[in-house]
């Protein structure tokens, strides 16, 4: 096997540590992680959970970016993906800037259709596919809402506005993800959606709970079900509200708070019990395989990672159900059968993430440390370990 890679999570927690000049132990103290925990990741023996990532980086007073990484601008350039984020930074800037005389944009139903494809591609995990098309796509769609406003063309452009969050997301940009989600928040209230401002409230708060701020990401998961009480009944609505109430649930999980995650997992149950699969519903993805992903999820974020392993083998993912899901379901049961020490089974949901999106896993942070987690543990694993960690370039 090769050397353990030096830049991986807890190679940076513990550079950071030392360029403060604190000891493990008061890092531990000051961050309230066990010591012990703190240990096992600087050495990469066992991955870094959003919730230590979170305390160390606070602790630290950087920002969660600094201690994971993000973006990983070596891989970027090599897939040729670095390129394509400053035209996207572009596009949402004129957000504001009325008609463009220089842009002439196709008609509505055109528009919209690419809008869509670009939805259903992102959620593919076709990320460099997207990431090319979706500024010109804003352009078009920004100039089309203020040439026409209208309620239909302000939800589209909102939908532009949502697709460069995805994909400033998943490549690890979180800047120009708060930056987009802001711009799609100013066409919603343009368009006068309430559903489409309460699903907003929810990204908004995935923001906040990938920073580590829980009580704020709360706050807002909050406020977007009041929002959505605003909204006409209906599928719809019910949808976003499920979706809600999972984030909740996370955000519980994430804070320790174990009782009010399984108010929130319990109630999403009952919603999708109601709405059946619902995939293309804002392409929320929500149902009852949302939930029980997100139950898995939870349990890892409560440091049950021996529950989270066996609710998430009998978890059976439909074969329609997105690829950027299952990729990621795949990474969350992956550094759960690290933590139990199933290192095969483990590996094998790595193989199931790339396989399913490719260009996703490749950037997740979860498969590039549990990757490390495996690499540390030293025992006997497939030949294809090596060139899977070739692949990620660690």
């Amino acid at each position: 096997m090769h050397a353990l890679p030096h830049d991986h999570t807890g190679g940076r927690i513990k550079r950071l540590r030392l360029e403060r000049g604190l000891t493990q132990t008061a890092l531990s103290e000051l961050s309230q992680v066990p010591y012990s925990t703190l240990t096992k990741a600087e050495q990469g023996v066992k991955p870094a959970s959003p919730y230590v990532i979170a305390q160390v980086a606070r602790a630290l007073r950087v920002d969660v970016a600094t201690v994971i990484g993000q973006p990983y601008v070596s891989e970027l350039r090599e897939d040729q993906l670095d390129v394509l984020v400053q035209p996207i930074r572009e596009a949402l800037d004129v957000y504001d800037l009325g008609v463009d005389p220089e842009v002439s944009p196709r008609p509505y139903q055109l528009l919209a259709d690419d809008a869509e494809s670009l939805l259903v591609a992102v959620r593919a995990g076709e990320i460099k596919q997207v990431a090319t098309a979706v500024p010109g796509l804003i352009l078009e769609a920004t100039t089309a809402a203020h040439a026409a406003p209208g309620h239909e063309r302000w939800l589209l452009l909102a939908s532009t506005y949502r697709t460069a969050y995805d994909v400033a997301t998943k490549l690890g940009y979180g800047d120009l993800a708060a930056i987009a989600l802001a711009r799609m928040d100013w066409a919603a209230e343009r368009a006068s959606s309430a559903t489409l401002g309460g699903i907003y409230r929810y990204m908004r708060a995935l923001s906040y709970l990938r920073d580590g701020q829980y009580r704020t990401g709360q706050r807002l998961t909050a406020l977007g079900m009041s929002l959505l009480e605003q909204a006409d009944p209906g599928h719809e609505r019910e949808v976003a509200t499920g979706q809600l109430h999972l984030g909740a649930a996370v955000m519980a999980g994430r804070s320790k708070d174990h009782a009010t995650a399984e108010v929130h997992l319990t109630e999403a149950e009952r919603i999708a019990e109601g709405t059946g699969e619902s995939p293309t519903v804002h392409y929320l993805s929500f149902g009852p395989t949302n939930v029980q992903v997100h139950r898995v999820s939870v349990l890892a974020e409560l440091d049950e990672y021996g529950e989270a392993a066996r609710t998430g083998r009998s978890v059976r993912i439909p074969g329609d159900w997105p690829k950027s899901r299952k990729a990621h379901h795949y990474a969350e049961l992956a550094r759960a059968q690290l933590w139990t020490g199933d290192l095969e089974a483990s590996f094998e949901n790595l193989l199931r993430a790339r396989k399913a999106a490719p260009q996703q896993a490749r950037y997740h942070q979860t498969v590039r440390d549990t990757y490390t987690g495996l690499e540390a543990a030293r025992r006997q694993l497939p030949d294809n370990f090596l060139s899977y960690g070739n692949w990620l370039g660690v």
